[in-house]
């Protein structure tokens, strides 16, 4: 199982030199110091919850800084785009990483986002399949169109150094979307805090999408756990309720479906109980994770920086877990 690092740039009051942004850029450069195989972003709009609205730009920036780590968006909210900016978009960035680019896509999950940009919710599902449809598309050369009666087929002319596209995820928060994933020949990433009871429908949810998948497809699975390495794991489940106290509060709306139906689900130390956030020394993060490989998971994508923890705290994390020993483990 790979470890990687997955990063929702959560924002909180704190001192006014403190900039999330770049502090990302200081998580990849150690996440590649530390051997990790990857560093994923999330997008979000018009809340703390996540401030950066633009990963493309966010993943550049990164890039610059790094050699070998693998850089991605998890994920690139669809239906809030023109599909084929998104292709040009994510073409420059496979380009500027020297082809470093994994790509996570999904159809948007909390209702302010939407209301910000005009949108209803109910079409979403629509405007996905068929924007990932243009992305595939375009990233292998096809011709395709926007919308509108005036719009012409182009061409894309800038296009990612991987073929036919960079590596492709999508990121499910309900069960039943989960052979469906299987079935588009893409891999699969799952947020278990916000919507899985146990490790045992963990692994149930990645059997149904081996299942599903078509003769000679072996898509991934990539799932997202908090992580904290150090001496100091009630300052973690402080910051960890601090974060979860934030999805509640911007409507996120598979996690507040979940502590609708048990409250005991917005409790820090219920995620840390249920496996889904491991914190304390090195040891005892190394054996949680193994029970994530245990249950099928290709990549782990550990959420270091959670709710306000100090930065150097959070580099500390990634040291810990085995530095320069490469992203396997």
């Amino acid at each position: 199982m790979r470890l990687s690092a997955f990063t929702v740039v959560d924002a909180y009051p704190g001192p006014p030199d403190v900039d999330r942004l770049h502090e990302v850029v200081r998580l990849a450069e150690a996440a590649e110091a530390a051997g990790l195989a990857s560093l994923w972003v999330a997008e979000h709009h018009f809340h703390a919850g996540g401030v950066c609205p633009a990963p493309p730009i966010l993943l550049a920036a990164c890039g610059a800084r790094t050699r070998r780590l693998r850089l991605g968006a998890m994920v690139s909210v669809l239906p809030f785009h023109s599909p084929i900016e998104i292709a040009e978009q994510y073409a420059m960035v496979d380009r500027l990483v020297g082809g470093r680019l994994n790509l996570g896509v999904g159809s948007g999950y909390i209702a302010l986002e939407f209301d910000g940009f005009g949108l209803d919710p109910a079409s979403k599902r629509e405007r996905f399949d068929e924007s990932l449809e243009t992305i595939r598309s375009a990233f292998a050369g096809g011709e395709v169109r926007a919308a509108g009666p005036r719009a012409r087929p182009v061409r894309l002319n800038v296009r990612p150094i991987q073929s036919p596209h960079p590596p492709l995820w999508i990121a499910v928060q309900r069960r039943e979307a989960v052979p469906h994933v299987a079935r588009k020949l893409a891999s699969l990433a799952l947020i278990p805090y916000a919507t899985v009871a146990d490790f045992a429908e963990l692994r149930a949810e990645i059997a149904e999408y081996r299942e599903a998948a078509p003769d000679g497809f072996r898509g991934e699975v990539a799932v997202g756990a908090h992580l904290y390495v150090g001496p100091h794991p009630d300052r973690a489940r402080d910051a960890l309720q601090r974060y979860l106290d934030s999805r509640l509060a911007t409507q996120s709306a598979f996690y507040q479906e979940k502590v609708r139906r048990d409250p005991h689900h917005a409790s820090a130390r219920a995620i840390e109980e249920a496996g889904w956030a491991l914190l304390g020394s090195p040891d005892e993060v190394r054996a949680g994770l193994r029970r994530f490989e245990e249950a099928g998971v290709d990549e782990l994508l550990g959420i270091f920086d959670f709710g306000g923890l100090p930065i150097d705290e959070v580099l500390g994390s990634i040291r810990g877990l085995g530095p320069g020993r490469g992203g396997d483990r």
